[in-house]
């Protein structure tokens, strides 16, 4: 099947690139650098034409309010796209829990992209994933400095994302859900927690402080960013991940 990646050359969608190749699937990744503009929709009708499927694994550029604009106007594109393609399934990559922490304009902006997509004119499937691996140090950078990092004590089930991938391709590939599943890692840290591991694992001697004010993630409160009992847990631990 031809499936186009919109967003394949980015750490998800390369990796569900070379996923879907392997299996014996022409995916042809398209970003911004190929030609194809989600916000403005050039190049993307040419993209989709012959495609059985598409997936999407976009992002907002940003993390504030302008990310309801963008994933509004992103979705329509596309979905106007696909039906005139006829192509006969679009998938997306949301995040566990995402209707839980409306707090943050980032998830309500996810929750709209869901939405647009379930209420769309085209079979779909959404995968939502939780916090990636990689994205660990970056959320540390955010509230540190030379001698300390400051974090909440926020339950998260980080996963790496070549099993997100592994899973999206295996989604696009398929028949469509007409639903949602969920992909979390095997393992539950606190946020302040999960920082002293990697820090150590860095041979980083700065100190983590439990700070429930500190960050984005101090917006979540509870589990809501945890994993229910139906999702699939992916094999690769983060110490594991860690030290390979």
């Amino acid at each position: 099947m031809k499936i186009a990646v919109l967003g394949g050359t980015g750490l998800i969608g390369s990796q569900v690139v070379q996923d879907l190749t392997a299996a014996g699937h022409d995916a042809v990744p398209h970003s911004q650098s190929t030609g194809v503009d989600l916000v403005t929709g050039e190049g993307l009708s040419a993209a989709l034409a012959g495609c059985g499927a598409v997936v999407n694994v976009t992002n907002s550029p940003t993390f504030d309010e302008a990310s309801l604009d963008f994933f509004r106007t992103t979705m329509d594109n596309l979905l106007t796209a696909a039906r005139e393609q006829g192509v006969g399934h679009v998938v997306v990559l949301s995040i566990v829990g995402v209707e839980q922490v409306p707090q943050l304009d980032y998830y309500r902006a996810k929750v709209l992209q869901e939405d647009l997509l379930k209420a769309g004119p085209v079979p779909y499937s959404i995968v939502r994933a939780t916090q990636f691996f990689e994205f660990v140090d970056a959320v540390l950078a955010w509230t540190a400095d030379e001698e300390t990092v400051r974090l909440p004590a926020t339950p998260i089930q980080p996963i790496a994302a070549a099993d997100v991938a592994a899973t999206v391709a295996e989604v696009a590939a398929g028949r469509p859900l007409q639903g949602t599943l969920d992909i979390a890692g095997a393992d539950v840290f606190t946020l302040d927690e999960l920082g002293r591991v990697t820090l150590a694992a860095h041979d980083d001697e700065r100190t983590v402080v439990t700070d429930d004010t500190a960050g984005m993630f101090a917006a979540v409160r509870g589990d809501a960013i945890i994993a229910g009992p139906d999702a699939r847990i992916a094999p690769t631990r983060y110490r594991d991940w860690l030290t390979a």
